[in-house]
């Protein structure tokens, strides 16, 4: 029998035998950590019923800001607003930037409905400027509502969470787009080889990924994007990321060795998430999702607030629509063939090293800073050009013509504050990687193996350090880098020594061995296994430098 009051808005003939009560019709549990196993192990999936009951006491404890548009308010508004239109030409708001309400097997009183909603909320929102992924929860939350009033007022809570540390919904372009450049930055470390893959089919690999939400939101299928919600309601929006991470590694997995075009890639991701069930069922969908050992949640935002830093030094705004001036940078634009030359790497080799840089300084296009056929093989020099940069790219030729390297996320001048000794700093962020005889690049060691340690409690800071641009003296820029190693419980220092360098030498990864050691004339040098990276040798473990380069990310705006 029909679920009385949950399904007024739904074509039955429509939905699937997922919608009927076959589960439990109860739920009694009141921990976090039960609820989050039970919405994982699909426990109110099965029951079109309990899911409504729980999707209202988990919404109902959603912390809302003081004056938060409920019931009432709708049945007070809705007249006034929607008069006498038919609800299928009611026109959707702004905000939703040309979303389609996706059908969901809602009948065409449950279509007009969400249109309805949608304009009552954006008369109670006005500050809510850009938010696409509205629809399709307003869509979902009409299943199980009794009425339209019921699923407004569900809706606005999820607008109106003022929980800091709990994220649900963005709702500027600015928010919008800084998470597109973040999940850009996931997939560059947890999903490699698709990234790899995007990079070499895509024009602007950003927008790609930028259709993040939109396979989330309107592309899944219902029943997946009912499981996610489920999820994404007890555990907030880094489910969003895992599922969209699991997505696209699905995808790799089954498109890879297939011809892709440039000009197709994102229809092409569309397509196999809307047939996503040809694929995986939504219980894998979430297994795989939850393998991922992502940062923590603070990381996670505070790498959304460096990105929202860099966007906005660009030019963007909270309410600005137009995406022209925040794509990312294609590597075949940020680096110019007519415009580059390097004595060590080839426009191809610096394409490869843009493409794993993070995302914020991917807008950034190449500067040479220091080169030894230039100004001399001398440590000296190398730091006196390099200082009043962050981050720079560390360049190097053997004699026998091996190439690699470093990304090096934190200005050299910091070497500076320990009383001339050679110490350690830096940030996670840095990396090394050889180009020649093989392509291979090595992380942080904490990426891969999120086991060696737990994430420390930690403020967040109103201002990240700034991108593509000369270090602030201001003390408050430079608080709680994205993964600062101060932010982990790390067993030991070794895992934490990313650079240093002293009048004599330079140093790149440590514990166990060295990922790179240079000495101070520029002219012989060391690599090997380190516990920072986990790294093998970049080249042979003793060396004669040919050259030496480093470079800079300059913002095509300053030129």
């Amino acid at each position: 029998m029909d679920p009385p009051g949950y399904n007024c808005f739904v074509d039955r003939d429509k939905m699937d035998a997922a919608v009927q009560d076959l589960g439990p019709k109860e739920l009694s549990c009141t921990e976090l950590q039960e609820l989050k196993q039970l919405a994982r192990q699909g426990y109110w999936a099965r029951s079109y019923a309990l899911r409504g009951k729980v999707y209202q006491r988990l919404i109902r404890d959603i912390p809302c800001r003081t004056v938060t548009p409920d019931a009432s308010v709708y049945s007070d508004i809705v007249g006034k607003i929607v008069g006498k239109h038919s609800t299928s030409s009611l026109p959707l708001p702004e905000f939703v930037d040309n979303t389609q309400v996706p059908s969901y097997c809602l009948n065409p009183r449950g279509e007009g409905a969400v249109r309805k909603i949608l304009l009552c909320i954006a008369n109670q929102f006005p500050d809510v400027s850009f938010c696409p992924a509205l629809p399709a929860v307003v869509a979902l939350l009409l299943h199980y509502s009794t009425d339209e009033a019921q699923c407004f007022e569900n809706a606005c809570r999820i607008l109106a969470c003022n929980d800091p540390s709990r994220k649900l919904m963005d709702q500027s372009f600015l928010a919008f787009e800084s998470s597109c450049m973040t999940f850009g930055d996931l997939v560059n470390k947890y999903c490699q080889a698709a990234h790899k893959l995007m990079v070499a089919v895509s024009e602007d690999v950003l927008q790609v990924y930028a259709d993040w939400q939109r396979w989330l939101f309107g592309e899944l299928p219902l029943n997946y994007f009912a499981r996610v919600f489920d999820v994404f309601l007890v555990e907030g929006y880094k489910v969003l990321y895992r599922v969209a991470l699991a997505i696209l590694k699905f995808f790799h997995k089954v498109r890879a060795g297939q011809p892709l075009e440039s000009d197709s890639v994102k229809q092409d991701i569309r397509a196999f998430v809307r047939d996503i069930a040809k694929t995986v069922s939504p219980e894998k969908l979430l297994e795989k999702a939850f393998a991922i050992r992502l940062f923590s949640r603070k990381e996670i935002q505070l790498l959304q607030m460096a990105n929202e830093k860099a966007l906005k030094q660009k030019g963007i705004t909270v309410k600005q629509k137009s995406v022209s001036l925040s794509k990312r940078q294609f590597v075949h634009l940020a680096v110019h063939a007519e415009n580059f030359h390097s004595e060590i790497v080839s426009v191809k080799e610096m394409r490869d090293i843009w493409s794993w840089v993070p995302e914020r300084f991917a807008l950034c296009q190449p500067l040479l800073l220091f080169s030894s056929l230039q100004h001399g093989y001398s440590l000296t020099r190398f730091y006196f050009q390099c200082e009043g940069h962050e981050p720079t790219l560390l360049l190097i030729k053997t004699t026998h013509k091996e190439v690699c390297g470093a990304y090096l996320s934190t200005d050299w001048s910091e070497r500076n504050k320990f009383g001339g000794k050679v110490a350690f700093f830096g940030t996670g962020e840095c990396f090394v990687f050889r180009l020649q005889p093989e392509v291979q690049r090595y992380e942080w060691v904490v990426i891969k193996h999120p086991e060696l340690t737990k994430p420390v409690s930690l403020e967040v800071p109103a201002t990240p350090s700034p991108p593509c641009r000369p270090v602030s003296s201001d003390p408050a820029d430079r608080l709680s880098p994205f993964l600062a190693a101060r932010h982990f419980n790390l067993p030991s220092k070794t895992e934490s020594m990313f650079m240093a360098g002293g009048n004599d030498c330079l140093i790149i990864g440590g514990g166990g061995g060295q990922a790179l050691y240079i000495d101070g004339d520029l002219n012989r040098g060391r690599t090997g296994h380190c516990d920072t990276f986990n790294n093998q040798p970049l080249c042979s473990e003793n060396f004669l430098i040919a050259a030496v380069e480093a470079w800079g990310f300059q913002d095509p705006d300053t030129q």
